[in-house]
């Protein structure tokens, strides 16, 4: 991704979903390789690096960085935006900067004093590990989102931390971004992580992803449910499991001089809504990885629907109700007595799914959020036809909470 295709989303995000919630635009991963033309890393190339050790944007992809300015310009056009900006990084320090022994700000050491060298990424080649009780570890975390923090950073996304977790570094970022002197999300990439960490992740990311990448497949869709129902009871109060990205309208890298990833989703439309019916009930972070300028009005009309986002962002105590094979029921609560169901048939025929509305849901006048149709009171509906691969989502209030 370029600088002029970041603005490029964000004015459309600022135009058309930001009065809907979204807020966050966030520059994916290496934006500090210069010879980066497609989703396909290029292994061990040179990678922009200040005299301290720390990554820097490319100028030739991002020209206002030129000069040592980072992305404090790309920052505060965003912001001017009504926006939030944000950045993807890898976990650790630089392989270069090891290799040169660069110092790290701060400190009498260098990068080499610093490194795991046996603590690699196997996907990618840009960093070594951090020993967290190394010293000048803990100043070199520090030292990265100081300079984050003054570029106007509002999220940072760190990859390769949960597949091994790495406890220590988890924590030395923690503490640098708690000393930086500026609020910063902290997103942690990517699982499957395992339950056992819940507790720690809580204390220290604001969202982690609970399985490994996911992309427009069914089968990547049809997985997920599972790792949803084991960390539902996690979610609130400021920490988020996260699902992963959702891959919808066009996925395009429009600099690819190769047409490298220019196509739309391979989801259909039920799949679409099951995705987003599901996300929004468990509360995963909705983050899309999309380009914006392209949005169909049938993409725009499913990330704007109010009352779906409405229950991502008052629903609370999710959790699965039923499965009976292909028929998934998940059920949250909601402010001022509004309770949500979803309804999913992930079988390959339309079926009609008995539903336990009364019993779950009390006493109310049933309401679809995604069609807007009113389907009567609880007591009078005993079953609702979902499509194949499809969601039905409805809830007992039909006025929008916020």
């Amino acid at each position: 991704m370029r600088e002029n295709e970041v603005l490029e989303n964000a004015e459309h995000m600022a135009a058309r979903l930001a009065s809907f919630g979204w807020e966050y635009v966030v520059v994916d991963i290496q934006w500090y390789e210069p010879g980066a033309f497609s989703s396909a890393y290029r292994p061990f190339v040179p990678l922009e690096m200040d005299a301290v050790s720390r990554l820097v944007p490319a100028a030739n992809r991002f020209p206002s960085a030129a000069g040592g300015a980072g992305f404090e310009y790309l920052a505060r056009r965003i912001h001017a935006l009504g926006l939030k900006f944000g950045i993807h990084v890898m976990r650790g320090v630089p392989r270069q900067a090891v290799h040169a022994d660069t110092p790290i700000l701060g400190t009498t050491v260098g990068a080499r004093d610093i490194a795991q060298t046996n603590s690699i990424c196997p996907w990618n080649t840009d960093m070594y590990g951090v020993n967290p009780s190394a010293l000048g570890a803990q100043e070199y975390y520090d030292s990265v989102f100081a300079l984050y923090a003054s570029w106007g950073v509002d999220i940072v996304k760190v990859d390769d931390i949960l597949l091994p977790y790495a406890v220590g570094e988890i924590e030395c970022i923690r503490r640098a971004i708690d000393r930086a002197g500026r609020d910063m999300v902290l997103s942690l990439s990517c699982g499957p992580t395992g339950l056992e960490h819940a507790d720690h992740l809580r204390k220290n990311a604001d969202m982690w992803r609970i399985t490994g990448d996911f992309w427009d497949r069914w089968e990547d869709l049809y997985s997920m449910f599972e790792p949803c129902r084991a960390w539902a009871r996690f979610s609130g109060d400021g920490h988020w499991p996260d699902a992963d990205m959702l891959p919808l309208g066009r996925i395009a890298l429009r600099s690819c001089e190769h047409g490298c990833g220019d196509r739309w989703t391979r989801f259909t439309r039920a799949e679409q809504r099951t995705m987003m019916s599901l996300w929004s009930i468990v509360g995963s972070p909705l983050m899309l990885g999309s380009f914006l300028p392209d949005l169909d009005d049938w993409t725009l009309g499913l990330l704007t629907n109010r009352e779906v986002l409405d229950m991502h962002r008052f629903a609370r105590n999710p959790h699965q109700v039923s499965r009976q094979r292909d028929c998934v029921i998940w059920a949250a609560d909601g402010p001022d007595g509004t309770s949500y169901m979803a309804i999913f048939n992930l079988g390959v025929r339309r079926t009609s799914i008995a539903v336990p509305v009364q019993g779950t849901l009390g006493d109310g006048n049933l309401h679809d959020l995604w069609s807007g149709a009113r389907l009567g009171p609880t007591e009078s509906v005993r079953e609702i036809e979902v499509d194949a691969h499809g969601a039905r989502v409805v809830a007992t209030h039909s006025h929008r909470l916020g």
